[in-house]
């Protein structure tokens, strides 16, 4: 499967759109803001620059990518007027693949300048704001341009599926399991290691180029606790998505065949496996290392399990499709997903693992 070409969250402002579903990403966010706007301003006393170069790397379709934005453009003012620098332009690269609805984002642009300049009684800042379609494994931009690079819950999704999943014959090794389940054989996880190594190292070798000496970067990642893969955590929730899968073959909705050549193309990595990638690399110093428990919200009415459910839709619906053709039936797949994540609840919690990482180029 072409990860580039398929891979998006659900575009337009929908019911099941990723715009709708990404308060969990937005929650987590806000949580981190604070370490997040000291190290924009810590990097601001450092640099001269009379043009900051930021980059959000995965922006998706919602309206997370242009909050923050405003946070950091926000943040520089209030340190120019404590110190009474002048005021620098922002050059702001909004990343994500191709098939990545931008135009929601730019739609959301006339709100956005509008309440940049609300209550202000001095100029506002100049902001030039672009779209930046690609993969982030690789090269995006040109030699030291940027200032700092912001990614949130997008580096857990690896380029590819990792090819030593499947045999010569192009059948999976980890059959009727979408990700690492116990029922996995060890190579398994062995092939998704080995293929977030390559991805991650990729990752900061072209940040390092991309980024001035100095430059920051902060990073949110889905990741796990210790050594062991499977969890209540966030391998608990693809396991979920297995049994959901396994329910649509008995009802003959989708082929067996079919359930066992899907695997997803992510990685919970631990906070030793991605300190070790940073050291091995040698780009970047690891200045900060957060580890966060993020509760889910729901709305009044909805259930724990149909919140989840609908953020996993949202994520997961362009591959499911691609996949298994616009015969499955998401809607009820989704449904059953929502129903045993509450199950799961009432007997033990489920406890997805977030880091934050700041890392320095050196």
């Amino acid at each position: 499967m072409d990860v580039e070409r398929v891979f998006h969250m659900s575009g337009g402002v929908g019911k099941t759109s990723y715009a709708q579903n990404s308060s969990l990403q937005k929650k987590a966010s806000d949580m981190m803001k604070h370490i997040t706007m000291e190290t924009i301003q810590q990097l601001y006393h450092e640099v001269t620059a009379k043009s900051l170069g930021i980059a959000d790397l995965g922006c998706s379709s919602g309206p997370n990518s242009l909050s923050l934005i405003k946070d950091i453009v926000e943040a520089v003012e209030g340190s120019c007027h404590k110190t009474c620098r002048p005021l620098p332009e922002f050059r702001v690269f909004l990343n994500d693949l191709p098939t990545n609805d931008f135009n929601s984002v730019f739609k959301t642009l006339p709100d956005f300048y509008r309440d940049l300049k609300k209550d202000k009684t001095e100029r506002c800042p100049a902001i030039f704001i672009a779209g930046y379609p690609g993969s982030f494994y690789g090269r995006l931009f040109p030699n030291n341009c940027l200032h700092f690079i912001y990614s949130s819950y997008s580096l857990h999704w690896l380029s590819k599926v990792p090819p030593s999943l499947y045999d010569e014959h192009g059948k999976s090794i980890n059959r009727g399991n979408v990700y690492i389940s116990e029922s996995s054989p060890p190579s398994v996880s062995r092939a998704y290691w080995n293929q977030f190594q390559e991805d991650f190292s990729l990752f900061l070798k072209s940040r390092s180029e991309e980024l001035v000496t100095g430059g920051r970067m902060v990073l949110i990642i889905l990741g796990r606790i210790g050594h062991n893969h499977v969890d209540r955590g966030n391998s608990f929730f693809w396991e979920i998505l297995s049994r959901c899968l396994a329910i649509s073959v008995s009802q003959g909705e989708i082929e067996e065949e079919k359930l066992d050549c899907y695997d997803v193309h992510f990685y919970a990595a631990s906070r030793n496996e991605i300190e070790e990638e940073v050291r091995r690399e040698g780009s970047f110093e690891l200045e900060r290392v957060e580890m966060f428990e993020i509760e889910r919200e729901v709305q009044r009415g909805e259930s724990y399990g149909t919140a989840v459910a609908m953020t996993v839709r949202a994520i997961q619906e362009s591959m499911l499709y691609n996949h298994f053709g616009n015969g499955i039936n998401l809607d009820a797949l989704f449904n059953n997903y929502g129903k045993m994540i509450d199950q799961e609840m009432a007997k033990q919690e489920i406890k997805p693992i977030t880091f934050l990482l700041v890392l320095k180029k050196l």
